[in-house]
């Protein structure tokens, strides 16, 4: 028997919002019966673009039905924008917590909310990329969907890649692809830990004083940058950046490719894109996207 909050039981028993939208603006489906579990979530936005209906289906167990019944609380009254920064781990701490085998039903409520918002942006319907590479056959989950489980949730096991997303828990041959991608992430977290640990040490150090560029300086400078640091780490995921302007220390982009739309845009834009450029620009350098309001 699963040791389940309270919280999750009343959304289990009592699940809120189930049904369906006439006329939806975002419909998205994630999972199969073949499975166990699928749901299908769709939501209709107010005049304001704020979420003012929001509905779900599910197949599935008590944690897919209370995970599905949590997500739908959350993002009522949100914007698109704002429902999307909601991760797994919210839903799970906004019931109390889900047992670790249990953590895939999160997952998927997320999963079926970018889907969702996809389908209102592009009118895709697939539930993911037909390019990418399947790594449990037995439950069809993708490469990119394993490295986004691992790296939003700090995974370290195949077992516990399995308990969030069930990759590995049917046939297990696949088990040996999914440690080797556990293995590349780990060592890219150890680089990111030796490389805070020099900036560290650098950073106790009184640095030089800069040269004052002008501003043709700093824009060329900020392309260079951009060029050399930035922009191939994210075509290696299908993104890519462009420079919109540069006002003083305010530097504006846009992404493009993958990278548009994704939900992790602003922690790329503020910990990698901004970090890059105070490093190699000016530590006063602020990064902000096109048609957004700067702090």
């Amino acid at each position: 028997m699963w040791d389940y909050s309270e919280k999750v039981m009343d959304h289990f028993r009592n699940p809120r919002n189930v049904g369906k939208i006439e006329n939806p603006d975002g419909v998205g489906t994630v999972g199969s019966l073949a499975c166990g579990d699928a749901l299908t979530l769709m939501f209709k936005l107010d005049e304001d673009g704020r979420i003012q209906d929001v509905k779900f289906q599910t197949f599935g167990c008590a944690s897919a039905i209370a995970s599905s019944s949590a997500l739908t609380e959350l993002i009522k009254g949100k914007t698109l924008e704002e429902a999307q920064k909601i991760t797994n781990r919210d839903i799970a701490e906004y019931l109390g917590g889900l047992p670790e085998q249990k953590m895939h039903c999160s997952v998927m409520g997320s999963q079926a909310l970018d889907a969702a918002i996809r389908n209102y942006r592009t009118g895709d319907t697939t539930v993911r990329n037909l390019e990418e590479r399947i790594v449990c056959t037995c439950f069809g989950v993708s490469e990119n969907e394993i490295r986004r489980v691992v790296t939003e949730n700090n995974l370290t096991t195949v077992d516990e890649v399995t308990n969030y997303c069930k990759a590995g828990g049917g046939c297990g041959n696949c088990r040996g692809d999914i440690q080797k991608i556990l293995d590349e992430i780990l060592a890219q977290r150890a680089q990111v830990r030796q490389v805070n640990a020099v900036n560290a040490t650098a950073a106790a150090a009184v640095p030089a004083p800069r040269k004052k560029l002008t501003t043709l300086q700093k824009i060329k400078l900020v392309e260079e940058v951009i060029d050399r640091e930035i922009r191939p780490q994210l075509k290696k995921d299908g993104g890519d950046i462009e420079l919109i302007d540069v006002d003083g220390d305010q530097v504006t982009i846009a992404f493009r490719g993958m990278c548009a739309g994704c939900h992790h845009a602003t922690f790329t834009r503020q910990s990698f894109i901004g970090a890059k450029l105070r490093e190699f620009v000016s530590p006063d350098i602020h990064v902000v996207e096109e048609g957004e309001v700067a702090d």
